[in-house]
């Protein structure tokens, strides 16, 4: 006897799992200018490569013959597939069903993911759009998840320590969805669509009379310059495309290297322009970036971050092809100073190179922690010092390029232990910088000069010989004093020294990347 009755009930139960909340849903979610997460999970994905698990789950009620009589299906699709030919694992709430809200199914495969990634150690993506839990619950007849089984939050721990994690908010995301964006390694919002909400308007306006629109609560302007999500885009394809990007960079777990990719920019090019980028006048600003982009692989640089703590500069890039953390300062912005928003992000992008063993390489222009009344009010110096406790501690290699300035405690977060250093001509360093140090160090004798202004002018003059790099690399307190131009050809060996360095290295962090 045949099981075809049987094997049609499971293309019967599949079939209504795909239609994902029925056409109307669809069409509504189509009329918002939004993809149905199947849609984006096939964006996102090497074309075809995409493998369900869990087609038909969902919560389902029967006959007394085991007929299917209605299915409403797990609002969490999963799955495997590959980007670039790279295995990982992919899921995302299914907004067109309850809103995204999660049932019983749903949230099972959502926890599931993570512990697939861990089993595989293949990078985790997870798209979200979705709310918070139900006044009504998952729809299970169970009360609740016993307080003595695993922590529903420990796979979200292990995965962030094992492999690449990448989220993106496509949409509205509240509650246990907008925890879950937040625990990865990078994640991205859309600017068009997406808010990120602990509670949506209706709640906040019943608990605090507080009347906002979703977007005045926690939309892209709101959230990429708080450090909730690291990177803004203009809409679902460019958040995709940025996570394609961002794992392009690391390895697919904590075991294995990342990808190096062969360059087509030659690791002795000498770019003109770095010998007049800094200029000689200390109060003049320049155009890091702009450096950067002279050094690094051409066109690789993939800034995180950008709108959070935005003296430091934070970013993914390749040296002749190897893949590297990028730190450095942005002068443009407070001097470059170390804000407690900028220790934070400094932290969390040091702890990302750990967990996965990326060399780092640092461009220095820091003048030290920010001062004044509102740097004491945020804990300044307690981020700062967390800062520099998590680079003393780091195990990568690292190579610093004192650019310009290079003071205080916070300098200290630009330099790995056993670092390789180099200075341009127009680094300076010490305690403290010149102009402003003096002023209080040499305050009576200044005052007592005929021409207080000149006396003070010559007193600064006379320390910032001091402070010049040269007299350190004559005690080999650092490696060399270089032609700006030799930059990008001194880095480039330097990856190719480190290269028997890196295997011995893998393997789960010490401190790995937290929120």
């Amino acid at each position: 006897m045949s099981w075809k009755p049987e094997v049609d009930r499971i293309a019967e139960q599949r079939a209504m799992a795909a239609a994902m909340g029925g056409t109307e849903s669809v069409a509504y979610q189509h009329g918002k200018g939004r993809s149905t997460v199947r849609e984006r999970i096939g964006t996102l994905l090497d074309a075809g490569s995409f493998r369900e698990m869990g087609p038909g789950a969902g919560g389902a009620e029967r006959d007394v013959d085991g007929r299917l009589e209605s299915l409403t299906p797990a609002n969490f699709v999963l799955g495997f597939g590959t980007i670039d030919g790279r295995r990982c694992v992919v899921g995302g709430e299914d907004f067109t069903v309850k809103g995204g809200s999660p049932n019983a199914a749903g949230l099972r495969k959502s926890i599931y993911a993570e512990l697939l990634a861990c089993r595989h150690r293949v990078p985790l993506i997870r798209l979200h759009e979705g709310a918070g839990g139900s006044v009504g619950g998952t729809g299970s007849k169970t009360v609740g998840t016993p307080v003595y089984e695993p922590h529903r939050f420990r796979s979200v721990a292990e995965a962030m320590a094992a492999v690449p994690v990448a989220t993106a908010a496509l949409g509205p995301v509240a509650g246990l969805p907008a925890a879950r964006l937040v625990a990865a390694h990078f994640s991205v919002m859309s600017r068009a669509d997406a808010q990120v909400l602990i509670a949506g308007p209706a709640v906040v306006r019943r608990a605090l009379g507080e009347r906002k629109t979703k977007e005045e609560l926690g939309g892209a302007a709101i959230h990429t310059t708080n450090g909730v999500i690291d990177n803004a885009a203009d809409d679902e394809t460019d958040a995709l495309a940025q996570i394609r990007r961002f794992l392009s960079y690391l390895p697919s777990n904590v075991w294995e290297l990342a990808p190096t990719a062969d360059s087509a920019d030659p690791p002795d090019r000498r770019a003109q322009d770095l010998l007049e980028i800094v200029p000689r006048n200390r109060r003049r600003l320049y155009d890091m970036r702009r450096l950067l982009e002279l050094v690094l692989d051409r066109d690789t640089m993939m800034e995180i971050g950008a709108g959070y703590g935005r003296g430091q500069i934070t970013g993914l890039a390749r040296l002749d092809g190897q893949p590297v953390g990028v730190l450095a300062n942005d002068c443009g912005y407070l001097a470059g100073a170390m804000t407690a928003d900028g220790a934070h992000k400094v932290r969390r992008f040091v702890e990302l190179c750990e967990t996965f063993h990326l060399p780092i390489v640092s461009f220095v222009d820091e003048p030290g922690f920010m001062i004044g009344a509102a740097a004491e009010q945020a804990g300044t110096i307690r981020f700062g010092t967390a800062t520099v406790l998590t680079v003393a501690l780091s195990s990568v290699p690292w190579a610093s390029v004192m650019v310009r300035r290079s003071f205080g405690v916070a300098q200290a977060a630009h330099y790995g232990p056993d670092g390789y250093v180099l200075a341009w001509p127009s680094a300076e360093t010490g305690a403290l910088p010149v102009e402003g140090g003096v002023e209080v160090a040499y305050r009576r004798e200044i005052e007592a000069a005929e021409d207080p202004e000149a006396r003070q002018r010559e007193i600064e003059q006379r320390l910032a010989v001091g402070q010049a790099p040269f007299p350190r690399a004559d005690s080999f307190a650092i490696h060399d004093v270089i032609d700006p131009r030799e930059t990008r050809p001194m880095l480039c060996d330097w990856i190719g020294w480190i290269q028997p360095i890196l295997p011995s290295l893998l393997g789960p962090s010490g401190f790995p990347a937290r929120p």
